[in-house]
């Protein structure tokens, strides 16, 4: 369930987009245009990552004794841990990308890490402007607005990343064994059950389950086995399934896409240029 902002009597929010009912496991967003006022933010259970992606504007920021006066501009971002209260003073409205982290997610993060979760802390963060974390914030504000579901392991990805990010200056502790990937057997178990399952909005804890590791452990695991990440993979078995199935049939683009677990033929499109060089009407034309 998404975290609530409890808006003073001059304040409003209007929620664009939501992660809601999208299967996201461990992170949810919103995009939200909030007016002119000043708006207060309880004490929440998760981690909240909030960063500007509208019009850039003036405003003060303060959390937990934390006082930020700034010119706001797009991509700044404020990062408010969990059991922290903050408020906002805006001068104008605009819009913002909320991203909230589930400890159980940071805990994850932590194990690859080489960090003691119970040790290691998120502290609160103003104004912040770096160029790593952007990147992983407008990713993630793509696929909120994007009608394409673009798959849950890719946005566990983006979560996972994003909690590495903000644990990334604590003192590292056992560190994982690098280059050994998964087992054959349990490797051959996760691809087979790609391929059987396509179609469907596969996530990090579900292949990790088949795998039988953590969902952060099998994503470093399946990178060094592969060479891909996960979410990659999986574009490019669909892929294979559509040049197949445009070689093998006459299916309709529109069925074909979705048979090959593509949200649409757009999408279809799209990922078949990147990954193969190729438009389905080559791959079609190719089998006559």
């Amino acid at each position: 369930m998404m975290a609530q902002l409890e808006d003073e009597p001059n304040t409003r929010t209007w929620e664009r987009h939501t992660s809601e009912g999208r299967g996201w496991s461990g992170i949810s967003a919103r995009i939200a245009d909030v007016s002119s006022g000043c708006t207060h933010t309880p004490p929440l259970e998760r981690h909240c990552v909030t960063t500007l992606v509208g019009r850039p504007q003036f405003d003060i920021a303060r959390c937990e004794g934390i006082v930020s006066g700034r010119f706001h501009r797009p991509g700044e971002f404020d990062v408010i841990p969990a059991g922290f209260a903050a408020s906002h003073e805006r001068s104008g409205s605009s819009t913002y990308l909320d991203v909230f982290l589930e400890w159980t997610l940071v805990r994850d993060a932590a194990r690859v890490m080489g960090l003691d979760p119970d040790r290691r802390k998120i502290q609160p963060q103003l104004g912040v402007r770096d160029l790593r974390a952007e990147h992983i914030l407008w990713a993630i504000k793509a696929e909120l607005e994007s009608g394409e579901h673009g798959g849950c392991a890719y946005v566990d990805g983006l979560g996972l990343a994003l909690a590495a990010y903000l644990l990334r200056d604590g003192p590292p502790r056992a560190a994982l064994p690098i280059g050994v990937g998964l087992p054959p057997q349990h490797l051959r178990l996760v691809t087979d059950y790609i391929q059987d399952n396509l179609t469907s909005n596969l996530s990090l804890a579900e292949l990790a389950a088949v795998a039988g590791v953590s969902p952060s452990h099998f994503q470093l695991l399946f990178k060094q086995s592969v060479g891909l990440p996960v979410h990659r993979y999986i574009i490019h078995r669909r892929v294979d399934r559509a040049i197949a199935l445009l070689r093998i049939g006459a299916l309709p683009m529109s069925e074909l896409a979705l048979e090959a677990g593509f949200a649409n033929q757009s999408h279809l499109a799209r990922s078949m240029r990147r990954v193969a060089g190729i438009k389905p009407s080559d791959a079609r034309r190719a089998s006559r």
